[in-house]
Protein backbone atom coordinates (compact mmCIF):
# COMPACT_ATOMS: atom_id res chain seq x y z
CA UNK A 1 0.00 0.00 0.00
CA UNK A 2 0.84 3.46 -0.97
CA UNK A 3 -1.57 5.76 1.31
CA UNK A 4 1.21 8.27 1.91
CA UNK A 5 2.55 8.73 -1.62
CA UNK A 6 -1.43 8.47 -2.90
CA UNK A 7 -2.63 11.23 -0.65
CA UNK A 8 0.30 13.54 -1.72
CA UNK A 9 -0.29 13.13 -5.29
CA UNK A 10 -3.95 14.02 -4.88
CA UNK A 11 -3.38 16.48 -2.69
CA UNK A 12 -1.39 18.33 -5.33
CA UNK A 13 -3.45 17.33 -8.51
CA UNK A 14 -6.01 19.36 -6.60
CA UNK A 15 -3.41 22.53 -6.20
CA UNK A 16 -4.07 22.51 -2.18
CA UNK A 17 -2.20 22.98 0.65
CA UNK A 18 -1.46 20.63 3.36
CA UNK A 19 -3.06 23.05 6.01
CA UNK A 20 -6.35 23.30 3.32
CA UNK A 21 -6.83 19.69 3.80
CA UNK A 22 -6.33 19.15 6.98
CA UNK A 23 -8.81 21.21 7.58
CA UNK A 24 -10.90 19.92 4.90
CA UNK A 25 -11.33 16.61 7.32
CA UNK A 26 -10.88 18.03 10.90
CA UNK A 27 -6.78 17.24 11.05
CA UNK A 28 -4.23 19.29 12.41
CA UNK A 29 -1.60 20.27 9.51
CA UNK A 30 0.99 18.10 11.28
CA UNK A 31 -1.26 14.94 11.35
CA UNK A 32 -2.01 15.57 8.10
CA UNK A 33 1.37 15.84 6.92
CA UNK A 34 2.52 12.74 9.02
CA UNK A 35 -0.41 11.00 6.49
CA UNK A 36 1.35 11.92 3.77
CA UNK A 37 5.21 11.02 5.17
CA UNK A 38 4.39 7.78 5.82
CA UNK A 39 5.03 8.58 10.34
CA UNK A 40 1.22 7.76 10.79
CA UNK A 41 -2.16 6.28 8.96
CA UNK A 42 -5.54 7.31 8.87
CA UNK A 43 -7.99 5.11 10.53
CA UNK A 44 -10.71 3.57 8.22
CA UNK A 45 -13.31 5.73 9.19
CA UNK A 46 -10.83 9.12 8.13
CA UNK A 47 -9.93 7.05 5.26
CA UNK A 48 -13.33 6.63 3.93
CA UNK A 49 -13.87 10.18 4.55
CA UNK A 50 -10.89 11.26 1.87
CA UNK A 51 -11.94 8.70 -0.22
CA UNK A 52 -15.40 9.93 -0.27
CA UNK A 53 -13.96 13.80 -0.85
CA UNK A 54 -11.98 13.04 -3.93
CA UNK A 55 -14.54 10.43 -5.23
CA UNK A 56 -12.29 7.41 -5.15
CA UNK A 57 -13.33 3.77 -4.14
CA UNK A 58 -10.68 2.75 -1.20
CA UNK A 59 -10.21 -0.28 -2.96
CA UNK A 60 -8.75 1.80 -6.14
CA UNK A 61 -7.32 3.64 -3.32
CA UNK A 62 -5.14 0.94 -1.65
CA UNK A 63 -4.47 -1.01 -4.50
CA UNK A 64 -2.63 1.71 -6.56
CA UNK A 65 0.32 3.79 -7.08
CA UNK A 66 -1.00 6.89 -8.47
CA UNK A 67 2.52 8.45 -9.34
CA UNK A 68 3.29 5.76 -11.33
CA UNK A 69 0.46 6.41 -13.60
CA UNK A 70 0.56 8.26 -17.36
CA UNK A 71 -1.88 11.26 -17.87
CA UNK A 72 -3.24 8.95 -19.79
CA UNK A 73 -3.63 6.45 -17.42
CA UNK A 74 -4.71 8.83 -14.92
CA UNK A 75 -7.52 10.19 -17.06
CA UNK A 76 -9.04 6.69 -17.46
CA UNK A 77 -8.61 5.98 -13.83
CA UNK A 78 -10.54 8.92 -13.04
CA UNK A 79 -13.56 8.39 -15.50
CA UNK A 80 -13.44 4.70 -14.58
CA UNK A 81 -14.67 5.78 -11.40
CA UNK A 82 -17.54 8.02 -12.34
CA UNK A 83 -20.06 6.04 -11.44
CA UNK A 84 -23.18 5.62 -13.50
CA UNK A 85 -25.88 6.28 -10.64
CA UNK A 86 -28.26 7.25 -13.02
CA UNK A 87 -28.31 4.41 -15.48
CA UNK A 88 -27.93 6.72 -18.27
CA UNK A 89 -25.01 3.91 -19.61
CA UNK A 90 -27.35 1.39 -19.43
CA UNK A 91 -26.30 -1.13 -17.04
CA UNK A 92 -25.55 -4.70 -18.79
CA UNK A 93 -28.02 -7.21 -17.74
CA UNK A 94 -28.13 -10.47 -18.29
CA UNK A 95 -31.84 -11.99 -18.97
CA UNK A 96 -32.98 -15.45 -18.89
CA UNK A 97 -36.32 -16.55 -20.65
CA UNK A 98 -38.30 -19.87 -21.58
CA UNK A 99 -39.47 -21.23 -24.88
CA UNK A 100 -42.48 -19.11 -25.30
CA UNK A 101 -39.71 -15.46 -24.60
CA UNK A 102 -41.18 -15.36 -21.20
CA UNK A 103 -38.87 -13.72 -18.65
CA UNK A 104 -37.77 -15.88 -16.00
CA UNK A 105 -36.55 -14.97 -12.30
CA UNK A 106 -33.08 -16.76 -11.69
CA UNK A 107 -32.35 -18.35 -8.51
CA UNK A 108 -29.39 -17.95 -7.14
CA UNK A 109 -28.46 -21.20 -4.67
CA UNK A 110 -26.74 -20.83 -1.75
CA UNK A 111 -23.22 -22.62 -3.38
CA UNK A 112 -23.60 -20.22 -5.86
CA UNK A 113 -23.89 -17.23 -3.66
CA UNK A 114 -19.66 -16.46 -3.72
CA UNK A 115 -19.56 -16.39 -7.73
CA UNK A 116 -22.23 -13.66 -8.16
CA UNK A 117 -20.01 -10.87 -8.21
CA UNK A 118 -17.97 -12.29 -11.41
CA UNK A 119 -20.98 -14.17 -12.90
CA UNK A 120 -24.24 -11.73 -12.66
CA UNK A 121 -23.63 -10.35 -16.03
CA UNK A 122 -22.69 -13.95 -17.41
CA UNK A 123 -24.69 -16.34 -19.80
CA UNK A 124 -22.60 -19.14 -18.91
CA UNK A 125 -23.37 -18.22 -14.95
CA UNK A 126 -26.53 -17.41 -15.36
CA UNK A 127 -27.43 -20.81 -17.99
CA UNK A 128 -27.45 -22.99 -15.02
CA UNK A 129 -29.12 -21.74 -12.35
CA UNK A 130 -32.51 -22.37 -11.26
CA UNK A 131 -35.25 -20.24 -13.11
CA UNK A 132 -38.86 -19.99 -12.15
CA UNK A 133 -41.83 -17.33 -12.73
CA UNK A 134 -44.90 -16.11 -10.28
CA UNK A 135 -47.47 -14.93 -12.62
CA UNK A 136 -48.46 -12.12 -10.12
CA UNK A 137 -45.34 -10.07 -10.89
CA UNK A 138 -44.95 -7.21 -13.77
CA UNK A 139 -43.89 -8.39 -16.93
CA UNK A 140 -42.11 -5.11 -17.60
CA UNK A 141 -39.75 -5.46 -14.79
CA UNK A 142 -36.34 -7.64 -13.86
CA UNK A 143 -36.49 -10.16 -10.73
CA UNK A 144 -33.93 -12.00 -9.30
CA UNK A 145 -34.14 -14.75 -6.07
CA UNK A 146 -31.27 -14.30 -3.74
CA UNK A 147 -30.17 -15.99 -0.68
CA UNK A 148 -30.21 -14.52 2.63
CA UNK A 149 -27.88 -15.57 5.75
CA UNK A 150 -27.63 -14.54 9.03
CA UNK A 151 -29.95 -12.72 11.37
CA UNK A 152 -29.75 -9.30 10.62
CA UNK A 153 -33.19 -8.52 8.41
CA UNK A 154 -35.90 -10.63 10.78
CA UNK A 155 -38.35 -11.11 9.95
CA UNK A 156 -36.67 -12.24 6.75
CA UNK A 157 -34.71 -15.41 8.64
CA UNK A 158 -31.51 -17.74 7.67
CA UNK A 159 -31.98 -19.45 4.55
CA UNK A 160 -34.62 -18.01 2.77
CA UNK A 161 -35.09 -16.30 -0.56
CA UNK A 162 -35.68 -12.64 -1.22
CA UNK A 163 -37.30 -11.62 -4.71
CA UNK A 164 -36.38 -8.66 -6.12
CA UNK A 165 -36.79 -5.70 -8.57
CA UNK A 166 -33.61 -4.38 -10.52
CA UNK A 167 -33.21 -1.13 -9.74
CA UNK A 168 -31.55 0.87 -13.11
CA UNK A 169 -31.38 4.65 -11.52
CA UNK A 170 -29.92 4.36 -7.93
CA UNK A 171 -31.16 8.23 -7.54
CA UNK A 172 -34.65 7.03 -7.51
CA UNK A 173 -33.97 4.68 -3.87
CA UNK A 174 -36.15 6.22 -1.34
CA UNK A 175 -35.15 6.25 2.09
CA UNK A 176 -36.32 3.25 4.08
CA UNK A 177 -35.76 0.88 1.36
CA UNK A 178 -35.09 -2.82 1.93
CA UNK A 179 -33.05 -3.81 -0.53
CA UNK A 180 -30.18 -6.79 -2.16
CA UNK A 181 -27.48 -4.48 -2.59
CA UNK A 182 -24.58 -6.35 -4.62
CA UNK A 183 -21.24 -4.58 -3.38
CA UNK A 184 -17.56 -5.48 -4.77
CA UNK A 185 -16.23 -6.25 -0.87
CA UNK A 186 -19.32 -7.86 0.58
CA UNK A 187 -21.06 -9.54 -2.22
CA UNK A 188 -25.16 -9.95 -1.86
CA UNK A 189 -26.44 -8.75 1.08
CA UNK A 190 -29.82 -7.56 1.98
CA UNK A 191 -30.37 -4.19 4.12
CA UNK A 192 -32.80 -1.24 4.58
CA UNK A 193 -31.19 1.74 2.23
CA UNK A 194 -30.78 5.19 2.83
CA UNK A 195 -29.76 7.37 0.00
CA UNK A 196 -26.79 9.99 0.44
CA UNK A 197 -25.21 10.13 -3.54
CA UNK A 198 -25.93 13.80 -3.26
CA UNK A 199 -23.63 14.50 0.22
CA UNK A 200 -21.57 11.47 0.67
CA UNK A 201 -21.49 9.95 -2.67
CA UNK A 202 -22.89 6.59 -0.60
CA UNK A 203 -25.60 4.44 0.71
CA UNK A 204 -26.33 3.77 4.01
CA UNK A 205 -27.24 -0.25 4.75
CA UNK A 206 -29.02 -0.58 8.09
CA UNK A 207 -30.11 -3.37 9.37
CA UNK A 208 -33.76 -4.63 10.92
CA UNK A 209 -31.79 -5.81 14.14
CA UNK A 210 -30.60 -3.64 16.41
CA UNK A 211 -27.55 -5.73 17.18
CA UNK A 212 -25.68 -4.94 14.10
CA UNK A 213 -24.53 -1.38 13.61
CA UNK A 214 -25.26 0.70 10.56
CA UNK A 215 -22.26 0.93 7.80
CA UNK A 216 -22.06 3.29 4.45
CA UNK A 217 -20.77 1.93 1.39
CA UNK A 218 -19.66 4.03 -1.10
CA UNK A 219 -21.34 3.80 -4.65
CA UNK A 220 -17.95 2.54 -6.60
CA UNK A 221 -18.20 -0.30 -4.57
CA UNK A 222 -21.73 -0.79 -5.72
CA UNK A 223 -22.27 -3.45 -8.56
CA UNK A 224 -26.25 -3.95 -8.48
CA UNK A 225 -29.30 -2.84 -6.48
CA UNK A 226 -32.51 -4.72 -6.48
CA UNK A 227 -35.46 -3.58 -4.84
CA UNK A 228 -37.72 -5.80 -2.40
CA UNK A 229 -40.78 -7.27 -3.83
CA UNK A 230 -41.37 -10.55 -1.65
CA UNK A 231 -39.87 -13.36 0.28
CA UNK A 232 -40.17 -17.46 0.52
CA UNK A 233 -38.93 -18.78 3.55
CA UNK A 234 -39.15 -22.44 5.23
CA UNK A 235 -40.34 -20.57 8.66
CA UNK A 236 -43.50 -19.03 9.84
CA UNK A 237 -42.43 -16.28 11.94
CA UNK A 238 -44.51 -15.81 15.15
CA UNK A 239 -46.52 -13.41 15.86
CA UNK A 240 -46.61 -12.11 19.97
CA UNK A 241 -49.01 -9.92 20.78
CA UNK A 242 -47.64 -6.76 23.29
CA UNK A 243 -49.35 -5.97 26.83
CA UNK A 244 -51.92 -3.89 25.48
CA UNK A 245 -53.05 -5.98 22.87
CA UNK A 246 -53.00 -9.10 24.94
CA UNK A 247 -54.87 -7.01 27.35
CA UNK A 248 -57.70 -5.66 24.85
CA UNK A 249 -58.26 -9.55 24.25
CA UNK A 250 -58.85 -10.83 27.15
CA UNK A 251 -61.15 -7.98 28.04
CA UNK A 252 -63.11 -8.58 25.14
CA UNK A 253 -62.98 -12.78 25.47
CA UNK A 254 -64.51 -11.65 29.25
CA UNK A 255 -67.16 -9.31 27.91
CA UNK A 256 -68.57 -12.06 25.53
CA UNK A 257 -68.51 -14.57 28.16
CA UNK A 258 -70.74 -12.15 30.02
CA UNK A 259 -72.97 -11.52 27.32
CA UNK A 260 -73.74 -15.19 26.53
CA UNK A 261 -74.31 -15.90 30.10
CA UNK A 262 -77.11 -13.12 29.90
CA UNK A 263 -78.45 -14.52 26.81
CA UNK A 264 -78.99 -17.99 28.65
CA UNK A 265 -80.01 -16.44 31.82
CA UNK A 266 -83.01 -14.52 29.60
CA UNK A 267 -83.71 -17.70 28.24
CA UNK A 268 -83.96 -19.69 31.19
Amino acid sequence: MNIGGNLKFLRKSTGKSQEELAAVFGLTRSTYSGYENGVAEPSLEKLLEICEYYKISCDAFLKNNFSLFSEDEWRQFISSQEMDVEGKKIRILTQTIDSEDNELIELIPQKARAGYTSGYADPEYLKVLPTFSLPFLSKQKKYRSFPIEGDSMPPVTHGSFVVAEFIQNWRLIKNGTPCIVVTKEDGIVFKIVNNFLDDKQSFQLVSTNPLYEPYFVHVNEVIEIWKFVNYISPELPSVKLDDNDLRASILSIKKEIIDLKAIVKDKA
